[in-house]
């Protein structure tokens, strides 16, 4: 039985697959710069300058290695298949000219082609691949069963970044910008309230808590570690014994009791106790002073 590729089909199968390409065997050509125009259907959203000036510097002295794949528009107009990288840091590197293969694809060929050449990358982003694997599926009508054929990927592994693309606006910035890593991410997208979800976030940047902190911090908040509700409180009120550092740090910033209530949705309230008008002066004191 034939070995099945780690990484799928790979690019060169789909170009051969697809019914809008051509020209099995493409002979590399030096294409003006000034004629390309970057692929639209890019996934990648941010380009790391150092990275590029260092390539730029590489292709300066050593010129390009691996020619990048355009598909002719008109005359003289070419769109960027795949290679961006390698066309922006010529063109930092001053190059007039740049050797590309050049082929025939329509928009959905195109579609598919930049964005599996992408995700089949090591340098993508969490949230990148997660958008790459999302458009494939709408734009190219696939299902998640036919995507894992077409990268190369388990079904379960494109769920999970699939999932990834319903936490809040802020996490997903913190995952493109490494601020966590998937892993946190994967902890956070159990909680589903939203609120408390980026609540959490904050708590793991700022603490620097580890995957398996923030998976703990997660059962707790779930109730895995709660106290049995009294009969007199709601069957689905749970009260959370501890949470951690963020309880034990709000108490110490409150001097105070905190404390923390959720239901099985996820919602809840923190609560901060005081003995007094003068006690309760105090903690508005403290907010005033966060306020300023």
């Amino acid at each position: 039985m034939q070995k099945r590729n780690a990484l799928g089909r790979g690019l060169g199968a789909l170009i051969d697959d697809s019914n809008s390409l051509r020209e099995q065997n493409p002979v590399s050509n030096e294409i003006l710069i000034s004629e390309i125009e970057a692929n639209p259907f890019q996934p990648r959203v941010h380009f790391d300058e150092e990275a590029l000036n260092e390539l730029a510097i590489s292709i300066k002295e050593l010129g390009i290695i691996q020619p990048i794949t355009l598909r002719k528009l008109d005359q003289k107009r070419y769109q960027i298949i795949a290679g961006e990288r390698r066309f922006r840091a010529s063109k930092l590197a001053g190059l007039t000219t740049i050797p590309a293969f050049v082929r025939e694809a329509g928009d959905e060929a195109m579609l598919e082609l930049a964005l599996v050449e992408n995700i089949q990358r090591e340098d993508l982003d969490a949230i990148e691949v997660a958008l790459s694997y999302q458009r494939l599926m709408e734009e190219c009508k696939l299902t998640q069963e036919n995507l894992s054929d077409r990268v190369g990927k388990k079904r379960s592994t494109i769920s999970n970044y699939l999932r990834l693309l319903r936490l809040p606006a802020v996490i997903q910035k913190a995952i493109r910008e490494q601020e966590i890593t998937m892993g946190h991410a994967r902890a956070l997208i159990n909680i589903s309230d939203s609120e408390t979800q980026v609540m959490v976030y904050r708590q793991v940047v700022k603490y620097d808590f580890s995957v398996r902190k923030t998976e703990e911090i997660v059962r707790k908040l779930s109730g895995g570690e709660a106290e049995s509700p009294t009969p007199a409180s709601s069957k689905t009120d749970l009260i959370v014994q501890e949470f951690g550092d963020l309880k034990k740090h709000l108490g110490k910033y409150f001097s105070a009791n905190i404390g923390l209530k959720i239901n099985e949705k996820y919602k809840g309230k923190i609560e901060i106790p005081f003995k007094d008008s003068k006690d309760l002066e105090r903690i508005i004191g403290i907010f005033d002073r966060l306020d300023s």
